[in-house]
């Protein structure tokens, strides 16, 4: 393994202590390791050794094994061939693996009829046919090549208006904590 994916894994380390609901102060009194170091770890400006990440590892409940499963690797490329589809008739994920982002492409027609809510932005793009949208209460028609990005938090729910109607969805990944810029 080399550094970059080493230095990778704090990616890994701070997404299990979020989800865990756990402080860099609590982890930090855990393993005996300062606040200001894993801090950097999980911000990759810091590479652990063996040793520090053992420490992490059993704060967090878990193995070495297991972050570095977790752990994002920086130069990933991957390619996902177009024929096979999901598990659902027409929905077909266009990433494979944990990313940053989150794909998906929508074929035929589609109407599950539920209401969306996702905590990260999406962009829904209209590669063939028409989509009708309803996002905060307001009705919006996609036809081919229309593009409708909704910020995080905002309640929609869609369909495909036309058959044959191809809709690419391509959202940040609910792991991923947006921040908000602050305007003055």
């Amino acid at each position: 393994m080399d550094d970059k994916e080493t230095l990778r894994v704090g990616v890994a380390v701070r997404r299990l202590r979020r989800s865990l609901g756990l402080t860099l102060a609590v982890v930090a009194e855990r393993s005996g390791l300062s606040v200001p170091f894993l801090s950097q770890v999980e911000n990759e400006r810091a590479r652990p050794s063996a040793r520090s990440l053992q420490r992490v590892a059993d704060a967090l409940n878990t193995t070495v094994g297991e972050l570095y499963d977790a752990a994002d690797c920086g130069r990933t490329v991957d390619v996902v061939r177009s024929a096979p589809e999901g598990e659902v008739p027409g929905v077909r994920p266009l990433l494979r693996g944990h990313h940053q982002l989150h794909a998906m492409e929508f074929t035929g027609e589609q109407d599950t009829g539920r209401e969306f809510q996702h905590r990260n932005d999406e962009l829904m793009y209209v590669a063939d046919g028409a989509a009708e949208v309803e996002a905060e209460g307001r009705a919006y028609r996609l036809e081919r090549g229309d593009t409708l990005c909704l910020s995080g938090g905002v309640r929609h729910r869609w369909r495909a208006a036309l058959p044959g109607t191809r809709i690419l969805v391509v959202a940040v990944a609910d792991h991923i904590e947006a921040i908000e810029e602050t305007r003055h």
